[in-house]
């Protein structure tokens, strides 16, 4: 499929802190309350944004990761995402030009927006300027030809007065604005050690709060102008991505010889029995959508369970996904479910595939702030002061359900918790920077560490972790 018709664009910013997340879910909710089919992106690894995007637009929000999963499967990933829409949204992540350490423009808005070949709109907190904003709007204007700056936002505005010394000011600039949002304490969400509460735990709150950001944009911003800014998009001429053409193409690994790959089931059909569950609920939180579908496709049925809740892991469970989230902060009734950790325990000593992510590094783990949680693991966690941030270059360490050892991914690291120790007797993963450590667990089926991973990006692992659910 080309993809050259969808109208796009991409929400960038001076700095964090700026206003990204109120303007793009503003947006996106303006533009489906316009009867418009709106898909919605964030740029980076990011998983909270993504919850308050979906609840913008009743779509999945997706991220567009260059590090992650590559330059080239930006445009593919967002094709996929963009399925069927009339107009997309994609917010940008820290300052316009910031991305990985060390790797230039690599995962940065400014780079996604030009694999996008998409109009950039610049939201500027304008709380402590007047006509210094023109000179800030003009630099990053400017400092990369590539980039289409097509608008301005202007966020936290003062007053009338204020509004008008910044569009007199800008009026020199060359770039027309394109929306003045005032203060609203409403549209502020909470935010704690890791950054905003996740939309799963906040409820009708999170609901009220994106509503709030829809009519504020919807009565700040020319939504007319902003509409044929993103119509002007260039053409992408990339094919959509797709979880099973992926998995097709996929090079077999050594464990396994070539020939015949395992077909997905065809569309409609049960797979063979075979569940893989998958943890949710508002400790879990954290995962990106194509995992699920390429588990869909290498034949398995996806099924989420809730660990604050459900007492039993899914009927026919044969592997156990646990993604990211905030175990820390349910830790008591995490502890509290001994049915269900229990449960977790004995699927791991039975040899079947645990991937565990971060948060489910934490679950799996001897106890968590003191508080037992599945013993799976012998190591304790507890929280810290220091955050740990910052994408990894990553080697497989042992041969496990996700890869055979050797097998190079990138991944990301974001929290404020330290295991103890940090790595079993067969460690997960190699980190090559920022510096050289071994980290993580691989024991019988179990893969557990502090490296989020876009399946994406190697959708070999999701064939590999079900093949071994079929054989364990």
């Amino acid at each position: 499929m080309v993809t050259g018709s969808v109208p796009r664009l991409v929400i960038a910013a001076p700095s964090s802190g700026s206003g990204k997340t109120t303007v793009a879910t503003g947006l996106m909710a303006a533009f489906a309350a316009r009867g418009l089919a709106v898909s919605p992106h964030k740029v980076g690894p990011d998983y909270i944004d993504p919850g308050y995007h979906a609840l913008a637009t009743g779509r999945v929000g997706r991220n567009l990761d260059a590090y992650l999963c590559g330059p080239e499967l930006v445009g593919p990933l967002f094709a996929h995402g963009a399925r069927g829409c009339d107009l997309a949204v994609v917010e940008g992540v820290m300052g316009m030009f910031d991305g990985a350490a060390g790797e230039g423009e690599l995962a940065s808005t400014a780079h996604v927006a030009k694999l996008l070949r998409a109009p950039v709109v610049l939201v500027v907190d304008a709380s402590s300027q007047s006509r210094s904003v023109a000179a800030l709007v003009h630099g990053f204007a400017s400092w990369d030809p590539e980039v289409r700056v097509g608008g301005v936002i202007l966020n936290k505005v003062a007053s009338d007065r204020h509004e008008a010394l910044l569009r007199e000011a800008l009026d020199s600039a060359g770039v027309p604005v394109l929306g003045v949002l005032r203060r609203a304490a409403q549209v502020e969400t909470p935010s704690r050690h890791l950054g905003l509460v996740p939309v799963a735990e906040r409820g009708a709150a999170a609901v009220e709060a994106v509503a709030a950001m829809g009519a504020q944009v919807a009565a700040g911003c020319d939504l007319d102008a902003l509409s044929a800014l993103a119509r002007g998009a260039g053409a992408l001429s990339c094919a959509a991505w797709d979880a099973a053409e992926a998995l097709g193409a996929a090079p077999p690994g050594p464990h396994r010889p070539e020939g015949p790959r395992p077909q997905a089931p065809p569309e409609g059909v049960p797979p063979d029995g075979l569940v893989v569950a998958v943890a949710g609920g508002s400790a879990f939180t954290f995962s990106y959508a194509e995992h699920a579908e390429l588990l869909t496709a290498a034949g398995a049925e996806v099924v989420t369970f809730d660990p604050l809740r459900d007492e039993q892991l899914p009927d026919g469970t044969g592997g156990l996904v646990i993604g990211g989230g905030f175990p820390e902060v349910y830790a008591a009734e995490l502890s509290a479910n001994e049915p269900l950790r229990k449960a977790v325990a004995d699927l791991a000593v039975s040899g079947a595939p645990v991937a565990a992510e971060c948060a489910g590094l934490l679950y799996l783990s001897r106890e968590l702030d003191g508080l037992p949680m599945c013993g799976v693991l012998d190591a304790t966690a507890r929280m810290s002061e220091r955050l740990t941030l910052g994408y990894r270059d990553a080697v497989a360490v042992s041969d496990s359900a996700l890869a055979v050892a050797g097998t190079r991914m990138r991944g990301h690291e974001f929290h404020r918790t330290v295991v103890e120790p940090g790595a079993g007797a067969a460690p997960a993963w190699g980190v090559r920077a920022p510096e050289r450590r071994v980290e993580g667990f691989v024991q019988q089926g179990v893969h557990a560490s502090y490296l989020h991973t876009h399946w994406a990006s190697r959708p070999g692992v999701a064939r590999r972790f079900v093949e071994r659910c079929r054989t364990s």
